[in-house]
């Protein structure tokens, strides 16, 4: 095998690798509450595509997020584009609220 072919095989692994994690969920800039609206706790938002990631992975982001001792409650989803990218348009927003 020669060095060129040892070379192109090792970047398209690489290049395979970070493309598995390219849809991941991941935290953003949360939605700020309407004027009156007094949150338990503090905002946290996860970009997620909605075709690539469940309920559930993107709950467990927003968890993630969040203060020991304290639930992740999902209080909105937009698909503005300001805080998220293209590939991952929706925006959850979640408060996190004590646990009881």
């Amino acid at each position: 095998m020669t060095m060129r072919v040892a070379a192109a095989l090792v970047l398209a692994a690489t290049a395979g690798l970070a493309g598995c994690s390219a849809l991941d969920p991941y935290p953003t800039y949360p939605q700020q509450p309407a004027a009156g609206v007094k949150d338990p706790g503090p905002r946290v938002a996860i970009c997620y595509d909605v075709l690539a990631s469940s309920r559930v992975e993107v709950q467990k982001a927003a968890q993630d997020e969040c203060a020991p001792n304290t639930v992740a409650t999902r209080v909105d989803t937009d698909w503005k584009l300001d805080f998220c990218p293209l590939l991952l348009p929706a925006r959850a927003t979640f408060v996190c609220t004590p646990r009881k």
